[in-house]
């Protein structure tokens, strides 16, 4: 029993150093991802854009997750987890770096570049990040383990929300006002002005990330592989290819809309207030209030999981809820509505913890290439958002060409785009009662 005893206190002690770190890396790309909500209105006024346009803001950032996955896990095969990690944390810097000229030049295209190679740098980071932690204890608590990384990661993004969110929004109301009424070279100014308030933040971001990047080449993380495939005694075939495991790419597919309706909930309530004639100085903690929501059911994950409650169960019932209130936002108006945007946090929280040890269940030596599709499926917050603002602008415009007056057909038209939400919770709770299991002989 003693012996028993120590092995379980020295394996918690060999894990306890690898997740701080692992939590550290999370806590760093949490604050980048979660400073977009005060960037999309930011850009939105500085480069004049449409509702679709500012939410590209979003799409820069997840793209990248598509477009650099793949090479991301040949990468980190090649030159390993802790050198890769490094890397991540200085091409993050270097996309910072560009944020300066892009605002000298307040160019909307170099802006979506900077945004591009931080979500690079990030890219390698989950890459590595979230199979590690998934395989660095049981399968049974993997949902555990995220969900602590989980808030490292809000915690931060609550950080970045309201530190950028009084740095790039303070007075842009007043801002908003002058520009209906001065002349183009006083607008060109006034917007230069306010461009320019970007650059000494980014400068300080980027300094951060070169001295993290350096010291996590010295970081003290053991390696770590999945277990093999297991074959059933009864003769079953060995998998040989990732097309295999149909439960892993139903896991994709849950990804990729879950990311999208996480980015709308935490990067529109902003702009959503605002059309709501919500004052932007009030505005500006609204992801505040998303991000806190998620933190505080982390936690609850964190005491539940696996003791109380299975990764598949908490999946369940975060789609469920996720589903009653989108419906809420839809039927209700004003701030109230804001609160059932914020509330998404609830629902969106452990979606991410459980998915991810159920799609890589029985992976073995896929699990790399396995980790990378799901990393692709952060694409979801690239492409999901800019329909939302698509669907906003469309009403938009029908509203105001049926006689309604731009304040309301706004206000009525950025509620109207929070359908996109349904189907996407809908395609969640297919996988936490069916689409985890296909494929698979056992639940996780």
């Amino acid at each position: 029993m003693t012996n028993k005893t120590n092995t379980a206190q020295n394996n918690s002690s060999n894990t306890l150093i690898p997740i701080i770190i692992i939590a550290g890396l999370f806590f760093i790309f949490g604050f980048v991802t979660w400073i977009n909500g005060a960037l999309i209105p930011f850009m939105k006024t500085i480069n004049e854009l449409t509702e679709a346009q500012s939410y590209l803001v979003a799409s820069a950032s997840y793209i990248s997750f598509v477009v650099m996955a793949l090479p991301a896990s040949y990468i980190l095969n090649k030159i390993g987890y802790r050198k890769g990690m490094s890397l991540g944390l200085i091409v993050m810097a270097i996309g910072a770096l560009v944020f300066i000229p892009a605002a000298e030049a307040r160019t909307y295209w170099m802006f979506l570049l900077a945004i591009f190679i931080q979500g690079t740098g990030m890219t390698l980071l989950q890459t590595a990040s979230n199979p590690y932690i998934t395989i660095l204890g049981p399968i049974e608590s993997a949902a555990k383990r995220i969900a602590i990384m989980g808030i490292a990661n809000k915690v931060a993004g609550a950080l970045g929300s309201v530190i950028f969110g009084a740095i790039l929004l303070s007075g842009i109301d007043e801002i908003k006002e002058k520009l209906s009424t001065v002349d183009d070279a006083e607008k060109a100014t006034l917007l230069d002005t306010m461009a320019d308030s970007v650059v000494t933040p980014y400068i300080a971001m980027a300094v951060v990330l070169i001295i993290l990047g350096i010291l996590i080449r010295k970081a003290p993380l053991p390696h770590v592989e999945a277990k093999p495939i297991e074959v059933s005694e009864s003769g079953g075939k060995a998998k040989s290819n990732i097309f295999q495991f149909p439960h892993l790419w139903m896991g994709v597919l849950a990804l990729f809309v879950y990311v999208g309706a996480e980015v709308i909930a935490g990067d529109t309530i902003i702009a959503y207030g605002i059309s709501l004639n919500i004052p932007g100085e009030e505005a500006k903690f609204f992801t505040l209030f998303t991000l806190m929501a998620m933190v505080a059911t982390y936690a609850l994950g964190v005491f539940l999981i696996p003791k109380y409650m299975s990764q598949s169960f908490a999946l369940k019932a975060s789609a469920i809820l996720g589903v009653i209130l989108s419906c809420c936002i839809l039927f209700t108006n004003g701030f109230t509505s804001v609160l059932f945007v914020a509330a998404l946090g609830i629902a969106n929280a452990l979606v991410w913890p459980a998915v991810w040890p159920l799609a890589l269940n029985g992976l073995g030596k896929f699990t790399k290439t396995a980790s990378a599709l799901l990393i692709m499926a952060i694409s979801g917050g690239a492409i999901i958002p800019p329909l939302y603002g698509t669907l906003v602008d469309n009403k938009k415009e029908l509203l105001i060409n049926s006689g309604i007056n731009e304040i309301n057909a706004t206000a009525e038209a950025a509620s109207y785009g929070y359908w996109i939400l349904i189907p996407c919770y809908l395609i969640i709770l297919y996988y936490a009662f069916y689409g985890h299991k296909l494929g698979l002989n056992e639940r996780v």
